[in-house]
């Protein structure tokens, strides 16, 4: 990594905050990056009982934990870069993004982001996101980028989803990322129906439903990813773009 973005990723840090049943917390040792990526197998149903890149040695990992157990219920990982440094992400194993070389700004990379199947409290969520602005906030990043996954690798039920994104969501033609990956759905080329809007945001992730309720936007194809069982599509959030009144929502907690 350039030193500009290990200076960046030295100062990335956050409170520690609790809402509810949950504290979230950086991870400080190998047993917590460990608990992680156990916790990433466990949701992504990898054979494996550890999930583990070469990414995991350069990210900030972030970790959302039962204040009454300590069991880990929630993690993601954050990595910031420059244009330059694009390359160097996980994302771009998977999408062209030459033309995203060329943002002045800071970026700032959200990768495996996973919750535990068994729990699906809101305040999780919440957590996470107030986390992740304060990383935001502290280290000026202006994109926040990442993969958003859908679950399995089988597009019919997320059809009318797909629809949505390429009706609404689309990225800016002067960023779009281009196809890479062996094995795509160009969604936005072969889809022609108008989105059920409620069968579409059923279909959404929630992490994607909230990157798009804060004006985020997606590339025009989907990854199907079979090693992960996963359908993903890059997802793009301009910071500058937040509406005021979801930023003072995200800051609610910091």
């Amino acid at each position: 990594m350039a030193r500009a973005s290990a200076a960046k990723l030295k100062a990335a840090r956050f409170s520690p905050m609790e809402r509810g049943a949950y504290r979230v917390r950086a991870a400080t040792s190998g047993a917590d990056v460990a608990a992680a990526q156990r916790l990433r197998a466990l949701c992504f149903g990898l054979a494996d009982s550890v999930d583990i890149d070469a990414i995991d040695a350069r990210a900030l990992h972030v970790l959302i934990e039962d204040r009454t157990s300590g069991a880990l219920v929630c993690c993601y990982r954050l990595l910031p870069l420059n244009g330059a440094e694009l390359p160097q992400s996980y994302a771009a194993q998977y999408y062209e993004l030459s033309a995203l070389q060329g943002y002045e700004g800071l970026m700032m990379e959200l990768g495996r982001f996973c919750v535990h199947p068994d729990r699906s409290d809101p305040d999780i969520l919440r957590l996470a996101w107030a986390a992740m602005t304060e990383v935001v906030d502290r280290c000026g990043v202006q994109m926040l980028f990442g993969c958003s996954s859908f679950a399995g690798v089988e597009t019919a039920q997320y059809l009318d989803a797909f629809a949505m994104l390429k009706a609404r969501h689309l990225a800016p033609k002067r960023w779009l990322p281009r196809v890479k990956a062996p094995d795509v759905f160009r969604f936005a080329a072969r889809l022609r129906r108008k989105p059920d809007a409620k069968a579409a945001m059923r279909g959404m992730p929630p992490l994607l439903r909230t990157y798009l309720m804060m004006g985020g936007w997606v590339s025009d194809h989907a990854v199907v990813d079979h090693q992960m069982n996963t359908l993903h599509v890059f997802t793009g959030l301009e910071i500058g773009a937040i509406p005021a009144a979801r930023k003072r929502l995200l800051r609610a907690l910091v």
